[in-house]
């Protein structure tokens, strides 16, 4: 659809061109041509370093504290299960219940799998409180999936060390458009995924970041050869590599890693500042733009202050679902999060002023005229 207006950035980033052409590199002038010689003479093996390198200043870490591996539910499993280990005596998790659920996941199967973990599932506005001296990890996720709300991961990670406990943070809602210093916040890990944002596309790796002041005393649980010292020496017993190629674990994906090298292009001629800027008014323009319609039955979900919400908003409706269907057939691309939230994500790099204007004219008319009743945006799919 030519004028669909995409605002589902946080769930998705779309391709650009220069996805496409790498690709295409990667595909008739790299695989084809050299074969399995590519992994040296392309550089293929170099890949989670080079990206997580790309990625680093976007989230205020060095070049030396961040690799791109695995999935963020994979990621999750390592790094808490390292921080348990290097804990001690101490077995309790802290995070928080209403978080999004593959972190409660990881978590419940590494308790399954560990015996003696304490898990505290806690409401957001204890999540700090939770944190004593009995704790080893708190998990927080800097932007809540649904609400959008904005924590502020300094002073958390300030209020966990002052207990003795490591921080871990979901950056998934995050990275590329709200500006972190986790180096000098001096947060202890942190994981966030490559396909909002990022725009690596649909499944892209994750990348995964260990504050250098934890690195040698951190061990991978998933000790694969790939995170070996010398992987192609193929020893017999498991000796990690230094600094953060000690994370990697299997064979990196070159295609999916070549998607997400060429969706982080845009973030050379973009600051993160700059984006926050950009993605604060825009979600104050749709706030006010749907509030100005009167009376819809729409309940602002998010947080009202620019500064306390990411780069999305979300809106409350009993038909929520039916709402973001009809909207979509209308050229408006969001998403909808049980049991009755619309989401909007304004991905900055793309999305513009008229086109937040529009949306909500097309969403006016959807009100309006009750199309969301149609019976087939009632048909439940099975991704929301």
């Amino acid at each position: 659809m030519p004028d669909r207006i995409y605002l589902d950035g946080n769930s998705l980033g779309p391709p650009g061109e220069a996805t496409r052409e790498r690709l295409r590199i990667l595909v008739d002038e790299q695989w084809d041509r050299e074969l399995v010689a590519a992994w040296n003479t392309c550089g293929w093996i170099d890949l989670p370093q080079r990206l997580g390198a790309r990625i680093a200043p976007l989230i205020g870490a060095g070049a030396d504290e961040v690799i791109v591996a695995d999935s963020v539910s994979v990621n999750l499993f390592k790094l808490a299960a390292a921080a348990l280990r290097a804990q001690g005596t101490r077995r309790a998790i802290v995070y928080e219940a209403d978080d999004f659920p593959t972190d409660g996941y990881v978590l419940q199967g590494l308790a399954e799998f560990w015996s003696g973990i304490e898990l505290r599932a806690v409401p957001r506005a204890e999540l700090a409180d939770a944190v004593d001296d009995s704790a080893a990890l708190l998990l927080v996720s800097h932007v809540h999936y649904k609400t959008g709300e904005l924590h502020d991961l300094q002073a958390l990670t300030e209020r966990a060390h002052a207990a003795g406990a490591l921080v871990l943070a979901d950056l998934s809602h995050s990275a590329g458009v709200i500006p972190t210093q986790l180096s000098a916040w001096r947060v202890d890990l942190a994981t966030g995924c490559g396909y909002k944002y990022l725009n690596g596309g649909p499944g892209a790796p994750a990348f995964l970041y260990v504050n250098r002041r934890r690195q040698a005393w951190l061990r991978n649980p998933l000790s694969g050869w790939m995170g070996h010292a010398r992987p192609f020496a193929f020893e017999g017993d498991y000796q990690p590599a230094e600094g953060m190629a000690r994370w990697l674990c299997g064979t990196p994906p070159v295609v999916a890693l070549a998607a997400l090298e060429a969706g982080l292009d845009g973030y050379r001629l973009a600051e993160v500042r700059a984006l926050r800027a950009q993605s604060m008014a825009l979600t104050d323009l749709f706030i006010a733009e749907v509030e100005a319609l009167g009376s819809t039955g729409l309940e602002l979900a998010s947080p009202r202050e620019a500064g306390r919400r990411g780069a999305q908003v979300s809106f409350r409706h009993p038909q929520g679902y039916a709402i973001v269907q009809a909207l979509i057939e209308a050229g408006v691309v969001g998403d909808f999060r049980a049991p009755d939230i619309l989401r909007f994500g304004f991905a900055p790099l793309y999305v513009t002023g008229d086109q937040v204007r529009e949306a909500v004219r097309r969403l006016a008319h959807v009100l309006e005229t009750e199309a969301w009743r149609e019976p087939r945006f009632q048909q439940r799919r099975a991704v929301t």
